[in-house]
């Protein structure tokens, strides 16, 4: 069953999303738990072939402890890194999605249908560990069916959902062009996601909105459009310089 939900700005004024459904995200986990076990086989191998091709060698037994202890500890480093690192990395760098949310066209963003941000990322991926372990998400499955917002637990520790963006998608070029190299990522998604949905606010929610973005990111552009007003700046900036 198809679900949305209307997420408030501070102007409290509703835009609608449609949530990602319990197949789509987990199907996206898939995707992303194959690409970090073929990234830790590459690197195993990687490490298999250098330890026979250069034998390391022979130490005092004390040291060869110390040693162990210490690839031990650089192994559980490096296993967070590639299991929760790549989560937390993907999702506040690339606007919410991993690899897998991506292919699928989904992404996860705060309440507020704000960008996700770090301190979110973390939280949501840090919980995805004790879901992962209890029964490999099979409580997250659970949750995500009986919350009305179709949240698993670490949406619910975060304040984020995972929606659908698909009908929404454009290519990110997000590169020096003078006029937007000053905006963040995420102010640039929101310019983005502001002009597809402007559609669904009436004239004055709209005029709310857009003048509350364009406070923000006029003073950051490369080029004075004091000639035209918040609504038209917003939707130029996402059909060109963003589109």
């Amino acid at each position: 069953m198809e679900r949305s939900v209307d997420v408030a700005t501070g102007e409290s004024v509703a835009f609608s999303y449609e949530l990602a459904g319990l197949g789509s995200r987990f199907f996206a986990v898939f995707i992303d738990l194959v690409i970090q076990i073929g990234v830790a086989l590459a690197v195993i191998l990687l490490i298999a072939w250098a330890a026979s091709a250069f034998p390391p060698p022979a130490k005092e037994p004390a040291v060869s402890k110390l040693g162990e202890a210490i690839l031990d500890a650089l192994l559980v480093v490096a296993s967070f890194m590639l299991f929760v690192g790549y989560f937390i990395v993907f999702e506040w760098r690339w606007a919410g999605r991993t690899p897998g949310k991506r292919l699928l066209g989904i992404r996860v963003v705060r309440d507020g249908g704000f960008p996700v941000d770090f301190t979110a990322s973390v939280i949501r991926n840090v919980v995805r560990i004790l879901e992962a372990g209890l029964g490999f998400y099979a409580i997250s499955a659970v949750a995500t069916l009986l919350s009305p917002q179709n949240r698993r637990l670490g949406d619910m520790a975060a304040g984020t959902i995972v929606v659908r963006d698909s009908r929404f998608e454009r290519a990110d070029r997000d590169g020096d062009d003078p006029l937007v190299g000053e905006l963040t990522p995420a102010e640039r998604d929101l310019v983005r996601r502001y002009a597809a949905r402007r559609k669904t606010l009436n004239l004055e929610a709209r005029t709310a909105v857009a003048a509350q973005i364009a406070a923000t990111i006029r003073p950051k552009l490369g080029v004075s459009f004091d000639h035209i007003d918040d609504d038209h700046l917003l939707v130029h900036l996402a059909t060109t310089a963003l589109g």
